[in-house]
């Protein structure tokens, strides 16, 4: 915490709680501030008028939004889902955070963008999302700006935990199952662990209300380097003897067309606050390392 940087500890309520990123935080933010966290059970993120009492009882100084619907695949056929959980739940809660002075801390992807790039996507390309799940988070994106809310909104990519549905921990399960896996190889990205992201939404939180507040606005939050999806299942699987089999997205058909290329250029992120996160491999190696959950910070004093 950073001296003369805020007068009191201050509240934090986190959404989204039960997920892989809201685990991460859950456990992270309490030694930042006092936090509150709420999962599906305890908040219908769709219910406009449940999230408005929610932040008129808690009176958070910072909203972090980690509720999102992210069944790519499902949303082609969940449309209308979709939109409720990524666009007017991000919505309802940044009328709240207004109404309360509060920060909100936003996360969202780069499947905002169509992958028609071969250079690294910067926050000031215009997004063509090819995608149902795509379009619902740039319309959040686009909600929480119009809403005039104080908010940091967080793009980032290829978001994976030891624990939950991601394409590490499917990997892993794969491998027990067969002797050999087929990943598509000409997609490239960047992998991005939750606990990183948990990590780096603490850094900025510490920082204080009145400095996001300063530099408020759309980042990219991604690690260094890029990879293909294959490369990716590669570097979990290079000490299981399950083979790993480079194919085409074409040879792998799913309902929702995926962007080709997707990484996100984090300068400017690193240039506004001073750190940035390390290269995916480095990331990925910290993370196979350390206990599956998060370790439980102790609260701040």
């Amino acid at each position: 915490m950073r001296a003369g940087s805020r007068a009191a500890v201050p509240t934090i309520l986190v959404l989204g709680a039960g997920g892989q990123l809201g685990r991460e935080l859950a456990a992270r933010l309490p030694a930042t501030g006092t936090t509150i966290a709420c999962d599906h059970a305890t908040l219908d993120i769709t219910d406009d008028a449940a999230i408005a009492l929610l932040v008129r009882r808690t009176k958070p100084q910072f909203i972090v939004n980690a509720a999102a619907y992210t069944a790519v695949d499902r949303a082609e056929s969940e449309r209308d889902f979709a939109f409720a959980v990524n666009a007017a739940a991000p919505a309802a809660l940044a009328r709240a955070a207004k109404h309360a002075g509060a920060v909100l801390i936003h996360y969202s992807t780069d499947y905002v963008f169509d992958g028609a790039r071969t250079t690294p996507y910067d926050e000031t390309v215009e997004p063509r999302p090819l995608n149902v799940y795509g379009a619902s988070k740039r319309a959040g994106e686009q909600a929480i700006e119009a809403s005039g809310a104080t908010a940091i909104v967080l793009r980032t990519s290829w978001v994976y935990a030891r624990r939950g549905a991601n394409f590490l921990t499917t990997m892993e399960r794969l491998a027990g199952e067969r002797a050999e896996v087929r990943v598509v190889a000409d997609q490239i990205g960047v992998p991005n662990w939750t606990r990183a992201i948990a990590g780096a939404t603490a850094h900025l939180i510490e920082r204080g209300a009145h400095d996001l507040a300063t530099h408020a606005g759309l980042y990219h939050l991604s690690a260094q380097g890029a990879c293909s999806w294959y490369d990716f299942a590669c570097a979990i699987l290079h000490e299981r003897r399950t083979r790993v089999v480079p194919i085409t997205t074409a040879e792998y058909p799913t309902p929702a067309r995926r962007p080709t290329y997707g990484v996100l250029d984090a300068s400017r992120f690193a240039r506004t606050f001073g750190f940035a996160l390390p290269p995916w491999s480095t990331m990925l190696g910290e993370c196979m390392d350390a206990p599956v959950e998060p370790p439980r910070a102790l609260p701040v004093n």
